[in-house]
């Protein structure tokens, strides 16, 4: 019989809070819960948590009117369910931790999720034990993808990559930043991404391109005009995230040679990744292209990031990240030159390492061609 995927999750994160000396790990909505769980909350004002630990099974603290979602789990569970009696809401928090014998030691939590709500109700019901960061453990257990992981990242970028083809005759002067994001969200759900995208697109013309995160504007489009779309789908939620760069006709000589460079960058970092390698070295592989090229001050960000259940997570393609690459690994390589006041150029691709190099989910031409 094939082993639940999301008890076998828990028991692979049980023996990395034990490596990681923790007593348990607690969690609020969010991708860690879901991926460990299978179930989806969303953040409110009533706080949801869920508690981890190898001595017991999975622990949750949630609204009543939540708990419907818990009855078709295929793993068991100690359930906490509080009324809408906001009074009674710490006494809830205060017996999960009494009766789960979680009242001392080490418990992990994620810093970049966990809300002050949350936390505070946490220190209330457990003034003994040290909340500190379970970061690494989680990261540990989610870098490297499954099949059935990677298999809704492809059809993530496969759907972006044909919702963008559908409204590409769209892309004509007088369109606004804002008309063409709208449209590509429409286009995305047509295309069968699921409902929350892993960001609202950045679609950015001429100058606007400049700015990495560009926010859509009323900015019209003109006929000699960089074009930078930023956008992704998410299948099961699985993410992809996809740069590329366009124009609309004749363009300046150095607008021209940024391209030609954040494209010879993109392919040398594709073609540097292979297990066992750096993440810092794929890293300087892309960024040594553009210094050399004399754009070095102009290329401001890391070479890419992962990606997954979250649009940003480990490993990082950065100078100061040293992680070595393994299969399964899923990232973003992404090179861009910007040039304030007059435009900028991305090219992203997303990639998984295999054993015998990388592979790309993407593979919309990465030329500046004319739209």
């Amino acid at each position: 019989m094939k082993k639940n995927p999301h008890l076998k999750r828990q028991q692979q994160l049980h023996r990395l809070l034990k490596r990681e000396k923790l007593n348990a790990l607690a969690l609020n909505p969010g991708p860690d819960l879901s991926y460990l769980t299978g179930l989806d909350f969303h953040l409110m004002e009533r706080p949801v948590l869920g508690l981890f630990s190898p001595k017991q099974d999975p622990v949750f603290v949630l609204p009543e009117l939540e708990m419907g979602k818990l009855a078709d789990l295929s793993f068991p569970t100690q359930t906490f369910p509080y009324s809408e009696d906001r009074s009674t809401w710490p006494q809830t928090f205060q017996d999960a931790f009494q009766q789960t014998g979680l009242q001392r030691g080490r418990v992990g939590v994620i810093p970049r999720r966990l809300r002050v709500l949350e936390l505070q109700f946490l220190e209330a019901a457990a003034s003994s034990v040290d909340f500190v960061d379970g970061q690494k453990a989680m990261s540990a257990l989610r870098i490297l993808k499954d099949q059935h992981e990677i298999k809704s990242m492809q059809k993530a970028a496969n759907i972006a990559q044909q919702a963008f083809q559908a409204i590409r005759p769209l892309i004509k002067p007088g369109i606004t930043e804002k008309e063409m994001a709208a449209a590509l969200v429409g286009s995305l759900y047509d295309a069968g991404s699921d409902p929350g995208l892993p960001f609202f697109p950045i679609v950015s013309f001429g100058s606007n391109s400049a700015n990495p995160h560009a926010a859509p504007t009323d900015r019209p489009l003109d006929e000699t005009q960089i074009v930078l779309i930023d956008w992704g789908a998410t299948v099961d939620g699985y993410y992809s995230d996809i740069t590329r760069t366009w124009r609309t006709g004749n363009m300046d000589k150095e607008l021209l040679e940024i391209a030609r460079v954040v494209q010879i960058a993109n392919q040398a970092g594709r073609e540097a990744v292979q297990p066992g390698i750096l993440c810092s070295e794929v890293d300087r592989c892309v960024r040594e292209v553009i210094e050399n090229s004399g754009y070095g001050e102009y290329f401001i960000h890391r070479t890419g990031h992962g990606l997954g259940r979250e649009a940003h997570e480990e490993p990082y393609i950065a100078s100061d990240d040293h992680t070595p690459l393994k299969a399964g690994m899923t990232f973003t390589i992404e090179p861009g030159i910007y040039l304030p006041g007059r435009g900028g150029v991305r090219i992203e691709d997303d990639i998984l390492v295999t054993e015998e190099g990388c592979r790309s989910f993407t593979d919309l031409p990465r030329e500046l061609r004319v739209l």
